[in-house]
């Protein structure tokens, strides 16, 4: 690869990281400041307390590149064990179908190394009374939340898969702009992936515009951005061929 390209690359990225940021960045300020006004005593000052560095690493390598969103996503969401005694997970994902999902975002020093075996024992029928009372359970090391993101989406898409094509099915996908159209049927006919790179030799449209019609295209579940490490590197196509292409 020559140093041209390198350079190249390079600077793509850097332009599409504040992007990504800032987005996220909006939405995770509205989001948490949206379950504080809502909440009032211990279950406002656990959100205070807990929603800290890990749970937001979590939201935006995992949890924002693959939804998009924090529809009926709860943080420091509290349930009560078989004791009735009041415990916090990190995450609730409450699906309006129904679908209980309790996600855990575990640190070895606080979750391992310091448990002792009265702890370890709890966490393990916590979890078991949890599932017993139809909740799926999901844990993610913090580790893989800051090294290995990608593995963590993985997992995550395979519970959330089913939830997340149900609410694409109901977009209104009408509503697509004709160059939405043009760049979605693009991403299809190169492989089901496409880079803003593409669109821009394509179409000839600035890098500004190439980002945002992708992120519309993101935010209607057309398109899933790919990152690598803190960069959309690319996106790629969710579900079938829309029939609007036809």
């Amino acid at each position: 690869m020559s140093r041209q390209t390198l350079d190249s690359s390079s600077a793509t990225k850097r332009a599409e990281q504040p992007i990504l940021t800032t987005e996220f960045e909006a939405a995770h300020t509205l989001y948490v400041r949206r379950h504080l006004e809502a909440r009032s005593g211990e279950r406002r000052g656990r959100l205070e307390r807990g929603h800290q560095y890990a749970e937001k690493l979590f939201l935006q390598h995992v949890w924002w590149p693959l939804v998009g969103n924090f529809e009926h996503l709860h943080p420091e969401y509290e349930i009560y064990d078989w004791n009735r005694r009041s415990q916090f997970l990190d995450f609730a994902f409450l699906h309006e179908n129904g679908g209980r999902i309790g996600i855990e975002c575990d640190g070895f020093q606080s979750h391992i190394k310091d448990m002792d075996r009265e702890k370890f024992s709890y966490a393990l029928n916590r979890d078991s009374f949890l599932t017993g009372m139809g909740w799926k359970m999901l844990h993610f090391s913090f580790d893989d939340i800051q090294k290995r993101p990608e593995v963590c989406r993985m997992l995550l898409q395979l519970s959330l898969g089913p939830m997340i094509m149900e609410a694409a099915n109901r977009t209104v996908r009408s509503e697509l702009s004709p160059e939405e159209k043009e760049v979605l049927r693009a991403a299809w006919s190169l492989g089901k992936t496409i880079r803003p790179k593409d669109v821009r030799i394509k179409y000839g449209f600035s890098h500004r515009k190439c980002s945002a019609i992708l992120q519309s295209l993101v935010e209607k579940r057309l398109l899933r951005a790919i990152t690598s490490g803190t960069y959309i590197c690319k996106y790629e196509t969710l579900g079938e061929f829309p029939t609007l292409l036809l």
